[in-house]
């Protein structure tokens, strides 16, 4: 894969290193050798210019809106199947024939109910803990229930551990949210699927049967696709660099989780609703995008553009469609939504964002989605670490199933203090 090689230039001459190329994105540089050959390091703060590791799973494009997972775009997966069997593309690398996937569905399934004394676990938590201080807490203390997959160099364990990783998130996703409310925990049903399924954990009381809406099951079934797997965002490589140490795989997952709580990655959707918030009216819009224009002004357009997205996010587009159809369905009098529409429309429109490419993205109609569906904001990112357990895991099992993987250990350019004496206490000024 190697066959090219750059020669690198320097005070001591210049050092030829190997240029490997992919399936498909830009060519990179081998430098695995740079510090023994030349005795320095690079500098990539953020490691925006670095490939950590070699992968097959998810390929993005961000100037040309491409998501692919296994080669397939988003967008068919997330119009043409759902979401368990993209689950299983993720993890097997092909799409499921009929009797794989039924198999698949089956002991995904029949993981879904979680240790019973994990209940009494959840009371340790004070009533108004935020749901992912929960979900932190919950997903690392699952190695303390189930030792039997926690055996990273058993490929059987590992399966296991990623089946129930995968099965059980709905069920700790949604106690966290009922304990936060002070309702009973809901118990799954085999019966729904996995998007009903979590409806049916999240909303449904012992009182009175819970209608599952197929517009509503299947927008859940979309968010979840489309959230699935981002390649080495930063959650990702939290899990990857975790693993890295031979960690087991529910204290990764943890850790990934841990990571996507952070505003800057998954919590961009419940930011998009707080902005309307500070908008608060359709009047109101103009100024807002005067003020997002403005350079001086620290008032920005949560929702729009993307860091990796140089054209439209094409997530948003699916996502769009979907926002419009639960609207619809629904039939929500809600001002904040229609602010929300307002401000997608005028912003399509206007000069400024089209010309910049600063789309509406996927955390925009995902945050409007969910309030109109019931999810308080508290549960945006939860749904989103619900989504991408499965990418966390066929990338943390490609990670361990890799020979060329190592400890994560990154180097830095120090800038501190030279070598210096220690002073006696009585001697310091």
């Amino acid at each position: 894969m190697a066959e090219k090689t750059i020669s690198l230039g320097g005070a001591d001459g210049g050092v030829d290193f190997p240029v490997m190329s992919g399936t498909l994105g830009p060519d990179v540089i081998d430098i695995r050798k740079l510090y023994g050959l030349t005795d320095r390091f690079t500098y990539d703060p953020g490691f925006t210019s670095t490939a950590s590791c070699e992968s097959k799973i998810t390929f993005i494009d961000g100037d040309k809106g491409i998501l692919l997972h296994r080669g397939y775009p988003i967008d068919q997966l997330a119009e043409e199947s759902d979401f368990l069997e993209t689950c299983y593309l993720l993890l097997n690398g092909e799409l499921p024939n009929g009797e794989q996937k039924d198999k698949f569905v089956h002991d995904i399934t029949y993981h879904s109910m979680v240790h019973e004394q994990l209940a009494q676990f959840y009371r340790g938590f004070r009533r108004d803990a935020h749901p992912m201080a929960i979900m932190v807490g919950v997903v690392g203390a699952l190695s303390a229930f189930y030792h039997d997959s926690t055996d990273i160099d058993d490929p059987h364990q590992r399966m296991v551990a990623s089946y129930r990783l995968i099965a059980k998130m709905p069920t700790i996703a949604a106690w966290a949210y009922k304990y936060s409310i002070g309702q009973p925990f809901m118990y799954p049903r085999n019966d729904l699927s996995y998007a009903e399924d979590f409806l049916h954990l999240m909303f449904a009381v012992p009182c009175e049967p819970y209608e599952i809406n197929p517009v509503l099951s299947k927008a859940m079934d979309r968010i979840l696709i489309l959230h699935a797997d981002h390649e080495q965002n930063a959650s990702t490589s939290t899990v990857r660099t975790a693993g890295s140490s031979g960690a087991n795989p529910f204290a990764c997952i943890a850790a990934g989780i841990a990571s996507l709580w952070g505003p800057a990655h998954g919590g961009a959707n419940e930011a998009v609703l707080n902005m309307l918030g500070e908008i608060g009216d359709i009047e109101n819009i103009p100024r807002a995008l005067a003020r997002a224009k403005d350079a001086d002004d620290n008032f920005r357009l949560m929702g729009f553009g993307h860091r990796v997205y140089k054209n439209y996010d094409p997530r948003a587009k699916v996502m769009q469609a979907t926002c419009h159809e639960v609207l619809q369905e629904l039939g929500v009098n809600d001002p904040l939504l229609k602010l929300a529409m307002e401000l997608e429309k005028i912003a399509l429109s206007d000069p400024y964002f089209v010309d910049r490419k600063l789309y509406p993205n996927v955390d925009f109609y995902s945050g409007i989605i969910l309030r109109a569906m019931g999810f308080p904001t508290s549960m945006f990112t939860v749904i989103f670490a619900l989504a991408r357990t499965v990418g966390w895991v066929a990338q943390w099992t490609e990670m361990i199933e890799d020979p060329s993987q190592k400890i994560t250990r990154p180097r830095q350019l120090y800038t501190g203090p030279t070598e210096r004496a220690f002073l006696p206490l009585d001697k310091r000024t």
